[in-house]
C-alpha cells in the first residue's frame, strides 16, 4: 500500500489505494460498526475497507479479510468492511469547530441501489450474494468524546446526511423513486475519546452538525 499519510487527528494515519482504504491510530479507539470483521469490538487501532472483486461470493468473506490484514502486518484485532467500488477513489473530508474534529472517509458504488421500506428483500445472504457488493461505506473519526448512546446518535446521523447526499443527486432505486442507500452498507464510527465530551451526537448538537457535514460533503464529492 501507498505509505501512510497523517490526518487531521493526531495519532491517525490514512493509506488509500486500489487495494483498500486502512486508518491506524497509535492509540486505541472506541467504535461502534456494522463491519464484516470486528463487528463485537469496542476498542481497535485498525480498521480496513479492503477492495473486492465485483463478482466476490466467498462463503467467508471475514477469513479473507483476516488473510489481507496478516499482509499488512496487522496482528491485533480489527474492524474490517468490504467493497467492490474502487478504493482508490474514496473521498475524505474534515470539520472543526473548536476542540471537535470529524473526519469522514467514504467509499461509493452505485450499482446496487436500495430505498429501506420500499425495496423487496433479497435472497440468500445479503453480504456475499453475487453482485451485491458496490456499497457505500462510511467511517467517521471522531475527536472527542461520546457517550455510548451518544455514539448510536453519530451513526443515525451518519446514515441522514449519507442518504440527503444520495436524494439531492437524485439517485434512484430500482422501483423509480429515490434511493436511501444500498443493500450492503456498512458503517465505522470511531471516536478517540480525548477532550470534550458529548452526550449527544444529532444533527443540531455540536458533534452531530460536524458529522453530518463532514459525511454529506464526503458523499457530494464521491458523487460527482
Amino acid at each position: 500500500m501507498r505509505p501512510m499519510q497523517p490526518c487531521a487527528i493526531p495519532g491517525i494515519t490514512i493509506s488509500i489505494d486500489e487495494t483498500a482504504v486502512h486508518i491506524t491510530s497509535q492509540e486505541p479507539l472506541a467504535v461502534l460498526s456494522s463491519a464484516v470483521v470486528g463487528g463485537e469490538l469496542r476498542a481497535a487501532r485498525q480498521i480496513i475497507n479492503m477492495h473486492v472483486r465485483k463478482d466476490y461470493n466467498a462463503p467467508r468473506p471475514e477469513d479473507d479479510l483476516s488473510a489481507f490484514a496478516a499482509r499488512l502486518g496487522i496482528a491485533e484485532p480489527f474492524v474490517g468492511l468490504m467493497t467492490a467500488a474502487r478504493t482508490q477513489d474514496a473521498r475524505g473530508t474534515v470539520e472543526t469547530h473548536a476542540e471537535v474534529t470529524v473526519v469522514a472517509v467514504v467509499t461509493v458504488g452505485l450499482s446496487n441501489p436500495t430505498a429501506a421500506g420500499v425495496s423487496p428483500p433479497a435472497e440468500g445472504r445479503p453480504s456475499t450474494t453475487r453482485g451485491r457488493l458496490q456499497t457505500i461505506n462510511s467511517i467517521l473519526l471522531i475527536n472527542a468524546a461520546l457517550t455510548p448512546a451518544a455514539r448510536v446518535n453519530a451513526v443515525i446521523t451518519a446514515t441522514e446526511a449519507k442518504t440527503l447526499a444520495l436524494v439531492e443527486a437524485s439517485v434512484r432505486a430500482p422501483h423509480g423513486g429515490f434511493a436511501s442507500g444500498t443493500s450492503t452498507d456498512s458503517i465505522v464510527s470511531a471516536t478517540t475519546e480525548r477532550g470534550a465530551r458529548f452526550e449527544y451526537a444529532g444533527a443540531l448538537s455540536p458533534a452531530g452538525a460536524l458529522i453530518g457535514r463532514a459525511v454529506r460533503r464526503a458523499m457530494q464529492d464521491a458523487l460527482r
